[in-house]
């Protein structure tokens, strides 16, 4: 059966942390690819968006660009209002068929909150979880949430500990707006395009 893991996000932009997220994953769970999707409106950050659709797609298109296990989908972009990510991992799971089982990638963070996301039942029963954990952060609730999910929805949960790097969307936009370099953040390919297409500048 094909692998295929899931990694949504605003990408706004996206850098080196992101793309060694699905890098990890592939890895650790022996996926045969990882599919970046940006989202149209998240759930969580309707208050703000700094690039468009169009811009952050364009980024992770090139940042992917020489991966071979890496692919970018405009479905939610695509998509008339919130990106939920139930209706994405639908869609994805019709795409690619019965023959493939869909890994949802999120950072510890997120998974704990699993049960407030939209039809949380539906996602934990039919897709599976790779979640980013970094070691003894918030590790006591975070295996007690583990096993109590499993136990409640069969689902399949992978802990992976990602490469830690100290890097933030926030953090890249703010040193673009003040004119400092991010070329140790961000893909080469990115940081041209931010600044041919003038993103992020007040």
């Amino acid at each position: 059966m094909k692998k295929i893991g899931i990694l949504g996000g605003t990408f706004d932009p996206v850098h080196y942390g992101h793309i060694a997220l699905a890098a990890d994953a592939v890895r650790e769970a022996s996926l045969d690819e990882v599919v970046m999707i940006p989202a149209r409106i998240q759930p969580f950050k309707q208050d703000r968006e700094y690039a468009s659709g169009e811009d952050r797609f364009n980024m992770l298109a090139l940042a992917a660009g020489k991966d071979d296990h890496i692919t970018v989908s405009r479905f939610e972009l695509q998509q008339e209002g919130v990106s939920y990510t139930y209706l994405t991992l639908r869609h994805m799971q019709e795409f690619y068929g019965d023959e493939t089982r869909l890994y949802f990638i999120t950072g510890t963070d997120s998974f704990l909150k699993i049960d407030t996301w939209k039809n949380a039942p539906e996602l934990l029963t039919k897709y599976a979880f790779i979640i980013g954990t970094r070691p003894g952060y918030r590790q006591d609730e975070f295996q007690e949430a583990v096993k109590r999910i499993t136990g409640e929805y069969g689902t399949e949960v992978i802990s992976m500990h990602k490469t830690e790097l100290d890097i933030s969307a926030t953090q890249i936009r703010e040193l673009v707006a003040s004119g400092k370099p991010i070329d140790d953040l961000v893909p080469p390919e990115v940081e041209r395009y931010i600044r041919e297409h003038g993103l992020y500048r007040v």
